[in-house]
């Protein structure tokens, strides 16, 4: 299943929105400027240090300028997929309509709006690879240091038994 991951809703006015939600909620709200479209990110759960909620199911969001010139300027949900162009395609043949062509979000990955069968924006991201952790080298374990006093300890107690026998 392709899991909803985000969720937006337009503003007129970003400062008065972000205002609201983090007095109402307590989110925390970043401002992005012109080359990100204004776009206001809702930092609405502790995330990790790849900026993604650490507790699975919960979810971040953001908001968005309306405009004019843009359909359907309604809270919508944000749905993960492996892959856009299927997604799209997938979505024309359940019924809906794709608004306009997928566009890259610098960091985070491919994006693109739909119209479902009830009327309903919905949006698409082909999330940008994560990079996988790399593997931490196995390093055998040396003793340490109360654990070699220990051994030391042992022997000599086992020597001084031996030599009472």
């Amino acid at each position: 299943m392709d899991p909803v991951v985000h969720f937006e809703m337009p503003y007129d006015d970003a400062a008065r929105v972000s205002n609201f939600y983090k007095s109402a909620f307590g989110w925390k709200m970043k401002m992005h400027g012109e080359e990100m479209g204004n776009y206001v990110l809702a930092m609405t759960t502790q995330s990790g240090a790849n900026g993604r909620p650490a507790r699975p199911g919960n979810i971040n969001g953001g908001f968005f300028p309306k405009k004019p010139d843009w359909p359907a300027q309604h809270p919508s949900v944000v749905i993960a997929v492996r892959d856009i162009v299927s997604a799209m395609n997938n979505v024309t043949g359940a019924g809906g309509r794709v608004l306009g062509e997928p566009m890259d979000i610098p960091g985070v990955g491919a994006y693109i709006s739909f119209m479902d069968t009830e009327g309903n924006r919905v949006s698409l991201l082909q999330p940008l690879a994560m990079e996988k952790p790399k593997a931490k080298r196995a390093v055998p374990r040396k003793p340490a240091k109360k654990d070699a006093k220990k051994k030391t300890a042992k022997k000599k107690t086992t020597k001084k038994a031996a030599g009472r026998r």
